[in-house]
């Protein structure tokens, strides 16, 4: 299935030029539908909580937030405006709700969203786990990416982190929008002592399903003794020039993750370079 409307959330102004960096090439490649996406949030006032703001304060956030906007805004025309693919900017008020339920309710007709990695610094709001908010709910593939991003490609060399979970295979399957004549998928299994390569037949199958889509897939089961998952991946995609990491998101309850930490956390935190997760 072709890529052929492509959400770009652009929440910040200091992330939405890498963001658009990595957008545009694929739109490009695809002619897809581009949509930018910018949400003005609104002041929630939670009830039980005296709490009195003066209108000046109203007015103050407003235009701020109007002010961010029209930059944003400038950004992503001017990576649109010389493109021959089809354009649209959306500006949406949050207003009773949360910024990132505006962007889930526009995902959902989205082939694949993209937006930036949180900024742990940021002012915002309501933004500090947008990303992870929108990965859970909107039931879309979601590429995350980093600060200062400079790649002219996605999706030419691809580690696809691999388990027998609905969340792999669904990361495996959305993968296919980005492949191009030449990419190249090495498909990661990570043990923990024990393994069996060469009865892993699911892993054995899939690479087979990519070679019919005319993908040249590699199968490597990597030692993660003593080691978390998510930096064995890191560590792969490094040696492998990788350009893109993609797995399943979110495969545990809250609670495990909470406790025994999460994959996905992990790689939301410390991937440098974009990473497409599933769920």
């Amino acid at each position: 299935m072709a890529l052929k409307t492509l959400l770009v959330c652009l929440t910040y102004r200091e992330t939405a030029e890498a963001v658009m960096k990595a957008a545009v090439p694929l739109a490009r490649a695809q002619q897809a539908h581009l949509i930018g996406l910018h949400t003005l949030e609104a002041i929630l006032v939670y009830p039980g909580i005296a709490l009195h703001l003066p209108g000046s304060s109203f007015s103050s956030f407003n235009h701020r937030q109007d002010a961010e906007a029209v930059e944003i805004e400038t950004i992503f025309r001017k990576y649109t405006e010389n493109e021959d693919f089809p354009s649209e900017w959306r500006l949406l008020k949050a207003e009773s709700t949360t910024a990132s339920a505006r962007i889930i309710d526009c995902a959902r007709a989205a082939d694949l969203v993209v937006m930036a990695k949180d900024e742990a610094n940021s002012a915002q709001w309501d933004q500090d786990t947008v990303q992870a908010q929108v990965i859970r709910q909107s039931g879309r593939p979601v590429i995350i990416v980093p600060p200062g991003y400079e790649g002219s490609t996605i999706g030419d060399n691809i580690v696809l982190g691999w388990s027998n979970t609905r969340e792999a295979t669904r990361a495996a399957h959305d993968v296919l929008t980005l492949f191009s004549n030449d990419s190249k998928v090495s498909i990661v299994r990570v043990d923990h002592g024990g393994g069996r390569e060469m009865e892993d037949y699911a892993i054995i199958d899939l690479a087979a399903a990519f070679d019919r889509h005319g993908v040249s897939a590699i199968v490597s089961h990597l030692d993660g003794s003593g080691n978390d998952v998510s930096a064995v991946l890191l560590r792969h995609a490094f040696e492998q020039g990788a350009d893109l990491i993609a797995t399943g998101a979110f495969g545990h309850s809250r609670f495990y993750d909470f406790v025994n930490g999460a994959v996905t956390q992990a790689l939301l935190r410390d991937a440098e370079l974009p990473v497409l997760f599933s769920r």
